[in-house]
């Protein structure tokens, strides 16, 4: 990308799972990596590694303005975003409270979005730079008690699709990330909230054979082989529009593709009253 300095990435939501071990891979890879997330002190150990940290949060503007700002006058140039910050709050339609669901668009739609239009004139005006959405097997396939959630990974997938033609031409690549079942905080924080929106459900049934499917992760893989995915997706000289890993969510987004919508609502459903 360049053969003066190293190129510098941004990666969201490093704190913790997912996001740390993009940064990890990063650093191996050659780049200047700068973790940004709202947990600063939880960044330290990838900070004492050679990342850069930075507060981030995606839900206030400043707060990412004054992101992109910083590594713009410390290195004059940004040459790739991964939006990877991003949570989920499971509960039926009809339990979630709007406000919550808004916070989730919020976070996982919005906050991407406004980070992805920061960056933009600067990978514009060089001419290059690649985009790098997490998203999520859900942004393709659909489970009951996860509507609101699956709901923000389809924006994103649609975003990412609108966006890679807009910015084709600038030589700008964006690729997408769906990750299936992953080590991470991400499933216990899913199962809390969602414990808690069905505290008083007419869905008990439904919701409890989630809960058991949420923290039943024995057969989750490592944070590495997502990291591992964000890699090629930065450094391929023809990266690829999408890349599902592991296993499980290759397999679950290609049954879902072949199966009818019938067959399918089937599926899920014998699979949660298994879990």
């Amino acid at each position: 990308m360049n053969s003066v300095k190293r190129p510098v990435a941004l990666v969201t939501g490093a704190s913790a799972g997912i996001g740390k071990s993009i940064v990890k891979q990063l650093q191996q890879d050659g780049w200047k990596v700068y973790g940004a997330a709202r947990r600063v002190e939880a960044m330290r150990d990838i900070e004492k590694e050679g990342a850069s940290v930075l507060a981030l949060d995606v839900t206030d503007d400043q707060s990412m303005q004054t992101c992109i700002d910083t590594i713009i006058q410390q290195e004059g140039q940004i040459d790739a975003l991964v939006n990877n910050a991003g949570y989920g709050s499971y509960g039926t339609v009809e339990d979630v409270d709007i406000d919550e669901a808004r916070r989730q668009f919020e976070v996982n739609v919005f906050g991407l979005a406004r980070l992805t239009q920061l960056v933009l004139p600067h990978m514009r005006e060089a001419n290059q730079g690649r985009i790098v959405n997490i998203s999520s097997m859900g942004g393709r396939i659909w489970m009951p008690v996860g509507g609101w959630y699956h709901a923000t990974k389809y924006c994103v997938e649609v975003l990412s699709d609108a966006l890679r033609l807009e910015t084709k031409p600038f030589g700008i690549h964006v690729s997408v990330i769906q990750p299936g079942a992953i080590e991470s905080e991400w499933s216990g924080i899913a199962a809390d909230n969602l414990k808690k929106t069905a505290k008083t459900s007419p869905y008990q049934k439904i919701v409890q054979a989630m809960v058991n499917a949420l923290t039943n992760y024995d057969s989750a893989s490592k944070p590495e082989v997502i990291a591992k995915a964000v890699s090629k997706a930065l450094n391929s000289k023809k990266p690829k529009r999408r890349y599902a890993a592991p296993f499980d969510a290759k397999a679950l987004i290609f049954l879902h593709w072949i199966m009818p919508d019938r067959i399918w609502d089937r599926f899920i459903m014998m699979a949660l009253k298994a879990s």
